[in-house]
């Protein structure tokens, strides 16, 4: 990780245990993640408000009344709204990214949760996911939340993330490995 990156997640992590501790003892978990994916949402939809939190030439006051109308629109709770806000008066918006997803990996744990990152040469159906998550839950002990993409280079099979382990199935892989097999003979 790069010097600027490992600030950025020393910050949000933070920020993210401030924020996560003040919405459990609010009671105001569920609150919390509806606004957390909410957030994350925005930020991959609009390229607007990530220029907001990013660019060096909007100045505190009007990265506040930005974010702020932002939270007021989304109809954000207390602990959000004020977390931005004084992100926002810190000049520290940028860390939101980071943020979001350390809370997000915070809310699951509270959760019993984990995610798994699972990358797919076609689309799975639904009852492939439900198979698939059944399957891991059973392993990791945990529900398992799928983050499915598909990616056709794999030609076949899954590359499935949970954690730090990986399984991967895909036929680019077999063939990768059978490449490598026949270099060591020939």
């Amino acid at each position: 990780m790069s010097e600027p990156a490992s600030i950025s997640a020393s910050i949000a992590a933070r920020y993210a245990t401030a924020v996560f501790d003040l919405a459990k003892e609010a009671g105001a978990l569920a609150q919390l993640e509806a606004d957390t994916a909410s957030l994350s949402q925005a930020l991959a939809d609009s390229a607007d408000l990530r220029d907001l939190i990013t660019s060096p030439v909007y100045g505190r006051e009007a990265q506040g009344r930005g974010i702020g109308a932002v939270a007021s629109q989304m109809g954000l709770g207390p602990v959000v709204a004020n977390t931005l806000q004084l992100l926002a008066s810190k000049r520290r918006l940028f860390v939101l990214p980071a943020l979001l997803a350390k809370l997000e990996d915070m809310i699951a744990a509270e959760k019993g949760e984990i995610t798994a990152d699972v990358r797919a040469a076609q689309p799975l159906t639904d009852e492939q996911s439900a198979r698939l998550a059944a399957a891991l839950s059973n392993t990791v002990g945990k529900t398992v939340k799928l983050n499915t993409t598909v990616d056709e280079a794999l030609i076949g099979g899954l590359v499935v993330k949970v954690g730090s382990k990986m399984i991967d199935t895909s036929v680019a892989s077999k063939l990768a490995n059978l490449q490598n097999a026949m270099k060591e003979v020939g």
